[in-house]
């Protein structure tokens, strides 16, 4: 393994970038995933490109997926 040697400055500048990073994309995909399986159903229905059994299916497995559960749409906290 390699070993790389950066300033105490350096280190500190690129500890709040990869934070603010992390805060960002949190809350972005926080907000990306809001919308109830109804929601986006309708969403894709409206645009009339997709067939009906492709709609069930995907209800179907939006309602089984971890989208739909409490919580699943929280991104993972920064760690540091």
């Amino acid at each position: 393994m390699s070993k790389i040697t950066i300033s105490k400055t350096k280190y500190d500048q690129l500890q709040k970038q990869a934070w603010a990073f992390q805060t960002f994309a949190a809350n972005f995909f926080e907000l990306a995933v809001r919308d109830t399986v109804e929601n986006v159903i309708k969403d894709f229905e409206d645009t009339n490109l997709y067939t009906s059994e492709f709609l069930h299916d995907l209800k179907n497995g939006l309602r089984r997926s971890s989208f739909a559960k409490p919580y699943a749409h929280k991104a993972a906290a920064p760690r540091f």
